[in-house]
């Protein structure tokens, strides 16, 4: 797997992020993420991560000539281009970090879960989402029993969407273990949508289902059926600054803000140009880059310690080039090629 784009790499045909481009542009999803993934296999990626190198690489020329020439009148540390160059580079990484995040979210896209107790319209919420009738929608309570799941796409972005087994405490057998399948799912999930029925609705059911969700995972309480209750649709804040979002899944009334709300949970933003295929390792590596450079600015300005400054960009670069494989190890460049698909 990935023997030919792995033999390109190692004779310096394309770089590590191109030849990861390639995986991504075979795995994309939507158009949006295909052109991503294009932008970064021709290079346009590792190009901004060159530029930012060669940036860094003139701040430690400047930074390091301060130190082996102490004598000299001029005070290099304190020198308005330092300043200037220190500027740019920072707002070369904004942007390219901006660009890969958006990258990020359409390689791997959003998870949600729509979890709540019996009847409250969690099939048809997944039916109106996705366009078909993908869930068996009844009165009876409990017909869902098994996990759900469909690939869908907002605006280029795309969402995974996973309907579960109302939560209840009397279910039968076969009830518990979709329960648990769900339990199980809203744990790993980016965001959960708590769907309830604004019908049936007071205020303590939201302490009520907030217990039955896992810590620290996300969410959202989506007030179904307003078309029973003649409340407006829109989104509002619920208790505890948890945001409320009010829909009826039946006249789909709501589910316009319903969307905006799941893209602004991720900062995603659509019509984005100029996103670039990024992994999570590629984030990862910018992050430490940019950290990098903020304490070696920290150094600079409050000791003046142009020594540790340099290490600091020293170490930034380094980072930098882990995206490209400049800098990386057997290992890594075994995982990220095992994951092609025969041939490519």
């Amino acid at each position: 797997a990935g023997e030919f784009s792995q033999r390109a790499y190692l004779n310096d045909r394309m770089d590590l992020a191109q030849a990861e481009a390639v995986a991504d542009l075979i795995d994309s999803t939507t158009t949006e993420a295909a052109r991503a993934a294009v932008r970064s296999m021709i290079g346009e990626f590792s190009v901004r991560v060159h530029v930012l190198v060669t940036a860094l690489t003139e701040l430690r020329i400047h930074v390091e000539a301060a130190i082996d020439f102490p004598e000299e009148e001029i005070d290099f540390l304190e020198d308005d281009a330092l300043r200037d160059r220190l500027e740019d580079v920072c707002q070369k990484f904004d942007s390219l970090q901006a660009a890969t995040r958006q990258g990020a979210i359409l390689r791997e896209g959003m998870t949600i879960v729509l979890a709540g107790k019996p009847n409250a319209g969690k099939s048809s919420l997944m039916n109106r989402l996705t366009g078909e009738e993908t869930a068996i929608v009844t009165h009876l309570p409990g017909t869902t029993r098994d996990l759900l799941r469909e690939r869908i796409s907002i605006d280029g972005m795309p969402l995974h969407v996973i309907d579960t087994a109302g939560l209840r405490d009397d279910a039968d057998l076969v009830e518990q273990e979709g329960i648990r399948r769900a339990r199980h799912e809203m744990a790993k999930a980016d965001r959960v949508l708590v769907v309830a029925d604004a019908s049936d609705w007071s205020d303590k059911m939201l302490d009520e289902i907030s217990r039955d969700l896992p810590v620290d995972v996300p969410m959202t309480l989506i007030r179904n059926k307003i078309d029973l209750v003649g409340e407006q649709a829109g989104e509002c804040k619920a208790g505890g600054g948890v945001t409320q979002l009010n829909v009826s899944a039946l006249t789909g009334d709501g589910i316009e803000a319903l969307r905006h709300h799941l893209e602004k949970c991720v900062g995603f933003q659509s019509g984005e140009s100029g996103a670039l295929s990024a992994r999570r390792r590629h984030l990862v590596s910018l992050e430490k880059a940019r950290r990098h450079l903020d304490e070696g600015c920290r150094q600079l300005k409050e000791f003046k310690a142009g020594e540790l400054m340099a290490e600091e960009l020293r170490l930034a670069q380094q980072a930098l080039g882990e995206i490209t494989g400049e800098v990386s190890s057997d290992e890594l460049l075994g995982r990220i090629f095992q994951s092609f698909c025969i041939g490519k």
